[in-house]
């Protein structure tokens, strides 16, 4: 049952905080600690439900999953080549990168494996992972409409290993592609026009793959894997996820008088677009401390209260800050002039239309925005948002948490239809928010 939530503007946020694990790369925490030879043990792992989702299809594929406490997981893989045929469809829910990213390790082994998910996964495109796998000799046995999921598919006995270009610039197509090319002898390679978010590339190296990125054209990137690698087990540290840091993040800037610190943010170059485009609005946002957890550079954040400005947000940007548009928009109605955010053709095939439920959700509380082409214009202004509105969040935690930061500084309070599915990548958001002064029930 839809669960609703509101928020209201109290006062000032102030406190310290560190955000749940990074959701990418617990999810191929999970899928590399299946793919190893050995125990991989995982710290900081996100407890969301989608990764629990790719958790529970790594059991039915053959690993033994042990939780040990927060955060801490071991996994025993076995290995490329190893994985057993499920004796059930793989229900991922609302996992869309989970069951992406599922679908290149098992299409590309000879079992049959049939993926489903909840309702809003069932509209999402899956015929962009469907399209190379089928070159490298995967069948698709059957398909919802338009290549959705339910769908089955059954792998060959050996895979061919391909060289792809992307068609957009997307990191669960080339994630999907490498994984596959795991259980393919020779070369894999992947070509992307635009650099996306790299942490697949990283993981398959510190589990001992023969990986090779160069680049390619003035943004893009060539990705080169030596096929029937035996991974070994590797311990994994995940950092804070930086697309859940957001949301803290935005509410600091735009509450009065807030300061506050957000502990061990991942701050990976391909996925720092948010911050360097807030920056460039004027935000308030210092870097208190700096290390490196489990092959990423991480960063304690320190974010106070700003005067924000418009900005022209340009599109070979999108791929580094692809889940942080909605809330940028929600900094953006603060702003003093206009924003636009180039290029956004993407944020129609997530979790929902994200790009129409931004839309919607700002004019709900009282903005002026328009969609042009695949831009999102809103007309900043400058700390007055009226709020007031009542936000259709089409089952999409993203939507949810956005609208819910926003009311936090509106004059009158913000309510979202349904806040249930924050649980997918951001369980603790409700209490963390309030525990720094916000008022969300």
């Amino acid at each position: 049952m839809p669960v609703p939530v509101t928020a209201r503007r109290r006062g000032p946020l102030a406190g310290s905080v560190r955000v749940p694990g990074d959701k990418s790369i617990s999810h191929r925490a999970m899928i590399f600690g299946l793919l190893a030879i050995g125990e991989t043990a995982i710290t900081g792992l996100l407890e969301g439900e989608d990764v629990m989702r790719t958790a529970d299809a790594a059991r039915a594929l053959g690993a033994i999953v042990h939780h040990d406490g927060p955060g801490a997981w071991r996994v025993r893989g076995v290995g490329v080549g190893g994985l057993r045929e499920p004796a059930d469809r793989l229900d991922f829910g609302n996992a869309g990168t989970g069951s992406r990213l599922m679908m290149g390790v098992c299409g590309a082994h000879p079992i049959t494996t049939t993926f489903d998910g909840d309702a809003s996964l069932r509209k999402r495109p899956m015929r962009r992972i469907l399209d190379p796998l089928e070159l490298m000799g995967t069948v698709i046995v059957s398909q919802g409409e338009g290549g959705r999921v339910p769908l089955t598919l059954r792998g060959p006995k050996e895979a061919l290993p391909i060289t792809y270009r992307t068609p957009v610039a997307s990191a669960q197509i080339k994630s999907a592609v490498l994984l596959a090319g795991l259980a393919a002898p020779g070369e894999t390679t992947v070509i992307e026009a635009e650099a996306t978010r790299d942490h697949t590339e990283r993981m398959l190296i510190h589990f001992g793959a023969d990986v090779v990125v160069t680049p390619e054209g003035v943004h893009g990137r060539k990705i080169v894997l030596k096929g029937q690698p035996e991974l070994q087990a590797a311990p994994i540290v995940v950092p804070a996820d930086p697309s859940s840091a957001a949301f803290p993040l935005v509410a600091a800037l735009i509450v009065p008088g807030s300061d506050i610190l957000i502990e061990s943010v991942m701050t990976n170059p391909l996925r720092s677009g948010l911050l360097t485009t807030l920056r460039e609005m004027g935000a308030d946002i210092t870097i208190e401390s700096q290390a490196n957890e489990g092959g990423e550079a991480v960063a304690t954040l320190r974010v106070r209260a700003s005067a924000l400005k418009g900005v022209v947000v340009p599109p070979e940007r999108a791929p580094s800050m692809i889940d942080e548009y909605p809330v940028l928009a929600v900094a953006a109605s603060f702003a003093t002039g206009t924003t636009r955010m180039c290029g956004l053709q993407e944020l129609r095939v997530k979790e929902s239309d994200r790009l129409a439920a931004v839309e919607a959700g700002l004019k709900a509380a009282g903005v002026t925005c328009a969609i042009e082409s695949d831009d999102l214009v809103v007309e900043g202004l400058g700390g007055a948002v009226a709020g007031g509105g009542i936000v259709a969040t089409h089952l999409d935690h993203r939507i949810a948490m956005s609208f819910l930061v926003m009311g936090l500084a509106t004059r009158k309070p913000m309510q979202v239809d349904d806040g249930a599915m924050i649980a997918t990548s951001f369980p603790s958001f409700i209490a963390l928010m309030n525990g720094l002064g916000g008022e969300l029930a």
